[in-house]
């Protein structure tokens, strides 16, 4: 089979003639860049360029071709050139980690290092702002700065927020989108995924602001969650208007890249903890389950696309929504979580979603662990996740910085053995 045949027949929950596989199709399922380059070399690898950083807040590395080929993997992700920070991915330069290993990352990327060796850097590039992020001495990659202004109750607005925090796409963005889709679903055999993003409400990577110059509204992430409650409405509002916005943003995403597409990556909100929900399952249904019912109707009425949602930690208790909700497609799988396991999610809700992840624990057994121990996890997760189809294999969230070198080839090796 091809990589698309293969990822059609697994998205449909029929079995493929082996579990596809994704590394850095998205960006939370990617891997960081310093660990990325050993990995190359690891494997023999030579691209005769420093390793580039298309997404400067994990510090995530962009996968290239002849790691796509050398591992078979069956994914590539359409990612706009724009990072979270708000500058293009444009115009490389060097960037030295704190262990010396020099990479590359935007021309536009403006940043600093303090007298106590943290890294900070600026939104948009731009140093007439503060520094939105902040990247601790001997750290792997950055943390927003909260920069929480005054809060005024009379003054909260709602299309203020949205307004400075998204925004509809531009023509040259639709061609980016078109050119892009069109180029690899001609030239390559991958399954294509669309990283839209749009129906991340309240996703709290972006609340802070970290490509904005000078955030206003409820940007203090302890006082956003407070605000579910004390705010209600202005955080239904904000939902109101970002829904409105990202249904015409999804719109023109599907004029500008046809049916090329296999999955759409939708949002990245976590609704579950380490031990249970984040947010009680009540708010999910009232403030964010009525616009993913409709983003994904309209997905399923328009397009063939599966519906691709990020959420972290326990959340079995929210999966009958997300059913009713339309999601397809469940990513990262954290199998360390509560109720959790694998052979449980896999009996109950097998039918009901593909689960994208969930290879390996990236918490404790790929980072902790021995090879064995990696190799005999792979293999009891491939072997319960695959029944049937609907399994894409890729680590619990990205591969951190962290990961001894053979634990990560302990990953890739027995994933070729039993996938």
């Amino acid at each position: 089979m091809t990589s698309r045949e293969r990822v059609r027949l697994t998205l449909n929950h029929q079995k493929p003639d082996r579990v596809p596989l994704d590394l850095g199709g998205t960006q939370v399922t990617g891997i960081q860049a310093l660990l990325y380059k050993k990995l190359r070399e690891a494997l023999g690898v030579r691209t005769g360029g420093l390793v580039r950083v298309y997404e400067p807040f994990q510090m995530l590395a962009e996968v290239e071709e002849e790691i796509r080929r050398t591992l078979a993997i069956d994914i590539v992700g359409i990612t706009f050139p724009q990072t979270m920070f708000g500058y293009k991915n444009d115009n490389w330069k060097p960037f030295t980690m704190f262990d010396g290993t020099e990479v590359l990352v935007s021309g536009f990327m403006e940043y600093d290092v303090l007298p106590n060796g943290d890294i900070v850097q600026y939104p948009q590039g731009c140093r007439s702002a503060p520094p939105s992020a902040k990247m601790p001495k001997d750290g792997f990659y950055f943390d927003n700065i909260i920069r929480q202004q005054p809060i005024e109750e009379d003054s909260l607005d709602p299309a203020a927020w949205v307004d400075q925090t998204y925004s509809l796409y531009s023509d040259e963005d639709l061609r980016f989108l078109e050119e892009a889709a069109r180029y690899y679903y001609e030239n390559t055999e991958y399954s294509l995924v669309g990283n839209f993003w749009g129906a991340g409400l309240g996703d709290i990577a972006f609340v802070p602001g970290p490509n904005i110059s000078h955030p206003i509204g409820i940007r203090d992430l302890e006082e956003w969650f407070i605000s579910f409650i004390s705010r209600k409405q202005y955080i239904q509002d904000i939902f109101n208007i970002q829904h409105e916005l990202q249904m015409k943003n999804l719109k023109m995403y599907r004029e500008a890249v046809g049916d090329r597409l296999d999955v759409i990556v939708m949002g990245g909100t976590d609704f579950g903890s380490q031990n249970g929900p984040f947010f009680a399952p009540q708010t999910y249904r009232e403030m964010f389950k009525p616009f993913h019912k409709i983003m994904n109707d309209w997905v399923h009425a328009h397009t063939e696309w599966k519906t691709f949602y990020h959420t972290c930690g326990a959340i079995v208790e929210f999966f009958d929504d997300f059913t009713e909700a339309g999601m397809d497609i469940l990513n990262p799988v954290q199998i360390s979580a509560a109720r959790m396991d694998p052979a449980f999610l896999k009996s109950n809700y097998g039918d009901k979603f593909v689960f994208w992840g969930g290879g390996v624990d990236t918490q404790k057994t790929l980072p902790f662990g021995t090879p064995e121990e990696v190799r005999q996890e792979v293999e009891r997760n491939i072997s319960i996740f695959s029944k049937e189809g609907g399994f894409v294999f890729a680590s619990v969230h990205n591969i951190q910085a962290t990961v001894p070198l053979e634990n990560l080839l302990a990953l890739f090796q027995s994933f070729r053995e039993f996938r």
